[in-house]
């Protein structure tokens, strides 16, 4: 779509636009648990917050009439900074589920990350001409651990993806009033037969599977374990990001779990800065939490990212239209970060990591290179 092309009245015209259709769909306690934080969801609600405080600084005078989007995401060509996000229980917006997820990131030319809670077996979401990146949990069933890690290598995932920042899950008011609970057709058939926890709430599921003592001589077991890159999901603090590194962590992603887990952590845009900095180039940096625009991931390209993990918005395409739903959220996203970064003056991606940001509680400005 070329800029000032009349578009259908009916057709989204931002990520939020798809969120308000995907509320209509669905049943209030499902919208609930896609959408809802922890506790007070102070946390998320700073996420949109932060992002919105940092102000980009344009270049003029570049001769930007096009910008070239495309990147790699540990050492994986992509037609965009954006990597789908790790995400459970996909067949409780629509019953496609993470198949569906996978070929839309397929055909967009972008990673998908399975999800250890996936609501079907991982070999359905390798797919041909894909990238999947494989996200795990530390369960409590270590020989179960060990097999996700050799079954994600045998699949050919392209890096092995260790979320840190849930010992347990954070206490999220809305499923509790709702009294929502993880539905048999979703559940996570990748984990033993007795630990699928249809019918549990997701919080005693999550208590029941996941090991809360998850350390950083835990990490280097994973290391060693794995021949894949090693990425740590769930780090605010640049001492744990220096820790991470040396201990050989191939990539970062600086994340809050988009405002579920701990209320009142940092969004994750204000920590990525000190975050780069403390590490500089030792490791790839990723983030996610609150992403809903492309102008978001030049936001988080400018402050230090090499791209962003996308959440919520692709589960509201799902809902709303299957796969084409997906593939619908994952173009707007595309064509409003190529408007944003000509907009800026960025012809590609390296030039859009050495944009300014002006911001009420984060300033970075990149030296000229």
């Amino acid at each position: 779509m070329t800029a000032g092309t009349a578009v259908p009245a009916t057709d989204p015209l931002t990520l939020d636009d798809v969120e308000d259709r995907a509320r209509a769909l669905l049943a209030p306690e499902v919208y609930d648990f896609v959408a809802g934080g922890s506790g007070g969801e102070a946390t998320l609600r700073a996420n949109r917050a932060a992002f919105d405080r940092c102000h980009l600084v344009p270049r003029v005078l570049s001769g930007v009439d096009t910008a070239d989007t495309t990147t790699t995401l540990l050492g994986v060509p992509a037609s965009m900074p954006v990597a789908v996000a790790p995400m459970a229980f996909h067949a409780v917006v629509h019953p496609d589920g993470e198949p569906a997820v996978s070929r839309a990131a397929a055909a967009a030319g972008l990673p998908f990350t399975a999800a250890t809670l996936a609501g079907c077996p991982l070999d359905e979401l390798s797919v041909p001409g894909g990238a999947l990146f494989f996200q795990l949990y530390w369960l409590r069933d270590r020989d179960r651990t060990a097999w996700l890690i050799d079954e994600a290598e045998r699949l050919g995932a392209r890096a092995l993806m260790l979320t840190v920042d849930v010992p347990f899950m954070g206490r999220r008011l809305r499923d509790l009033r709702n009294g929502f609970a993880v539905p048999a057709h979703a559940a996570p058939v990748n984990l033993s037969d007795t630990q699928r926890g249809g019918g549990q709430s997701v919080g005693a599921h999550a208590a029941s599977v996941i090991d809360p003592t998850l350390s950083w001589s835990d990490l280097e077991w994973v290391r060693r374990r794995t021949r894949l890159p090693l990425v740590l999901k769930g780090v605010l603090d640049p001492a744990d990001a220096r820790r991470a590194v040396d201990l050989g962590a191939d990539g970062l992603v600086v994340s809050n779990h988009g405002g579920r887990q701990l209320d009142g952590a940092v969004p994750s845009i204000l920590a990525l800065p000190a975050i780069r900095d403390a590490i500089g180039d030792a490791c790839e940096i990723l983030l996610d939490s609150g992403v809903r625009s492309g102008t978001d991931v030049l936001r988080a390209l400018a402050l230090g990212a090499g791209g962003v993990l996308l959440g919520r918005p692709v589960l509201w395409g799902l809902a709303v239209d299957g796969e084409t739903g997906v593939t619908a959220v994952l173009d707007l996203l595309r064509a409003e970060l190529a408007t944003s970064m000509a907009l800026a003056g960025a012809p590609h991606v390296a030039a859009a990591r050495r944009l300014g940001v002006r911001g009420a509680s984060a300033t970075h400005v990149r030296e000229e290179r």
